[in-house]
Formats: structure tokens, sequence, C-alpha cells
């Protein structure tokens, strides 16, 4: 009797596994000393907003005052009160806890895994969303510091809860504990301008109907950020106008690099100036054979 096999799941899922290390492998082949350089420029930029961020960590009186300032401003702006937000997460534990642990893993997390896909997929779209997370981040902290403030779960007086020391999720130590951290670094928003560039990006850079689902993130987490008494309404605005800024100044510093086009548009209208200098250049071409 002769055994005959079939094909199963096992074989498509091995199949398409083996696809998918070959677009890894081919897509990174050659790049190591490159991946070494951008590893080692986030490294440093990163250890130097962290230092930077601590130049105004012990500015404890003008961190408050400035917070009641801004809370005023809202008031008077007719913005939503954050403690309205807030509201339900105090009601309902199954919204707290998920949300405490999406505010304190989500940024850091979503940014490297979208980070690395796009260096080793998309590396046009790569190195235009760096560019932008750079200058964002440094404008970021120079607002740190010209503007301490302390977020609004510091204000119990204002009716604000810190929703993860509630639950006992919070990443953040006493106030008045050493160690490399600024708790009055809330204006701006960088967890809502960071997931609002990522989410851009990935819409950007894929052709997907799904890629609109990227933008669930950067609204979630401005929910997130409020609603767990971490950031202002203003803190988010000011974020995404920062971002905007940004990007209308990298196109005018640096057009070449700052073109999210889908790559068959690219590809068409390479394809075209070729032809148009190939075409020019034809004349010429003995005497470049002299040469």
């Amino acid at each position: 009797m002769v055994a005959v096999g079939f094909p199963g799941p096992h074989l498509e899922l091995g199949t398409a596994g083996a696809e998918m290390l070959e677009r890894l492998r081919s897509a990174v082949h050659g790049r190591g000393g490159e991946a070494i350089r951008q590893l080692a420029l986030i490294t440093v930029l990163y250890l130097g907003y962290r230092v930077g961020r601590m130049i105004t960590a012990d500015d404890t009186a003008r961190a408050f005052g400035n917070a009641h300032a801004l809370l005023d401003v809202e008031d008077r702006l007719g913005i939503l009160a954050e403690t309205t937000v807030q509201a339900p997460f105090l009601r309902w534990d199954r919204l707290a806890i998920p949300a405490n642990f999406y505010y304190a893993t989500a940024h850091f997390t979503v940014a490297v895994a979208v980070i690395v896909w796009l260096w080793v997929f998309r590396p046009r779209h790569y190195r235009m969303t760096r560019n932008l997370m750079v200058g964002l981040t440094g404008t970021g902290l120079l607002l740190h510091v010209l503007l301490p403030l302390a977020p609004p779960r510091m204000l119990p007086e204002r009716g604000f809860v810190d929703l993860a020391a509630l639950h006992g999720q919070s990443v953040y130590g006493p106030r008045d504990s050493e160690g490399m951290s600024n708790q009055f670094a809330a204006m701006p928003s960088l967890h809502v301008g960071w997931a609002l560039l990522l989410a851009v990006a990935v819409v950007a850079a894929t052709r997907t109907r799904w890629r609109w689902l990227a933008l669930a993130h950067p609204t979630l987490t401005t929910i997130i950020v409020i609603g767990t008494g971490n950031h202002y309404w203003l803190d988010a605005i000011i974020a995404v106008l920062l971002l905007a800024g940004i990007a209308v100044l990298h196109q005018m510093i640096l057009p070449a690099a700052a073109s999210w086009a889908p790559s068959a548009q690219r590809t068409s209208a390479t394809s075209r100036t070729l032809g148009a200098v190939t075409d020019q250049r034809l004349p010429s071409s003995r005497q470049t054979d002299r040469t």
C-alpha cells in the first residue's frame, strides 16, 4: 500500500514563513553598517534628550504655577474638562487597568516596531519619519526646558486622580525621588506627537485598505494620556501643531527627502526622467565613446 500525503495548512504556513524570511534577508542584506550607524544615532539622541529633560526636574514652583495657568486658559477657551474624560476610567477598572498598561508600554514598543519595519522594508519612509521624530523630540525638549509643567495627576485639588498610582501601575516614582526622570515635562505630549507621526508613516508606506486602522493608535493615545491624568488637552494640541510645523520646515529645508510618494509613482517618475535624460544624451554618445 502506498501512502499518499495531502498538503495541509501547516505546509502553507511553512511556505509563507519561508517567503517572509527570504524577504527579510534580502531587505537587510549588506546594510549592517547602516544599521549600526542608525542605532548609534538614535542612542545618542535619546540619551541627550533624557539628560536635557533633567534641567527643569526640580523647578517645582514654576511647574505647578504653569499647570494652574494652563487650566485657566483651557477654561476660558471652553475646552472639555480633562476630569470629564477621566471620570469613566475612575468608574470602571476594566477601562483603567488596560489604559494604564497602554500608556506605560505602547509609546516605545509601537515606536520601535514601526521604526524597525520602516527601516527594513521602507527606507525612504524611514528617513523622513526619523527626521520628523528627531525634530519633534528636539522641539519638545526645548519646551520642557522653557515651560516646565506639572501633569494633571499632580493636581488633586483640581479634581484629578493619578490613575496609575491608584491601581499600582505607575511608571513614575515619588515626585521628589532621584533618577533620570522629569515629571514636569508634560508640554508637549510626545506620546501624542509620536503616535500621530507613526500612524501617518504607516498610512503613507502601505497600500492596503486596512492601513487607516493605524490612526486608532494616536486616537487611543490621546484619550488615554488625558484619561489617566498624564496630560492636558493643550499638551496634545501643541504636539500636533509642532509636528505639522516641523513637517513644513522639513519640506523647505530638505525637499528631496520630504516625500512620502507611493513606490509605484516614484518608479514611474524615475523611469520617465531617465528616459528623457537618455534621449538627450544619445546624439553625443559617440563623443562619449571617444573619451
